[in-house]
C-alpha cells in the first residue's frame, strides 16, 4: 500500500512550496535538493524558499542558497 508520499517507482516528485507547507502536484517519493543536489524523501522535508520555490535538505543548505542569492548578507554591521 502505498503512503500519500510514494508514487509508483519511488520517483521525483513535483511539489509547489506554500508558507508552512506544500502541495504535492505531481507524485513522487522524494524531491532534490537546490544547492546540494541530495534527495530529500517527502516526509523528511522542513526547508524551503517560496519566493524561489526551492527545497533545501538542511537549515545550512537554505543558509548557503540565501547568501548566493543575496551577497550583502555576507558582511555583518
Amino acid at each position: 500500500m502505498m503512503n500519500r508520499f510514494e508514487g509508483p517507482g519511488g520517483k521525483e516528485a513535483r511539489v509547489r512550496y506554500l508558507d508552512g507547507d506544500f502541495q504535492v502536484t505531481s507524485p513522487g517519493a522524494f524531491v532534490r535538493c537546490a544547492v546540494t543536489g541530495e534527495s530529500i524523501p517527502l516526509d523528511e522535508l522542513k526547508y524551503w524558499s517560496v519566493a524561489r520555490q526551492e527545497p533545501y535538505v538542511s537549515a545550512a543548505a537554505s543558509l548557503r542558497r540565501e547568501i548566493e542569492t543575496h551577497p550583502e548578507l555576507r558582511s555583518r554591521r
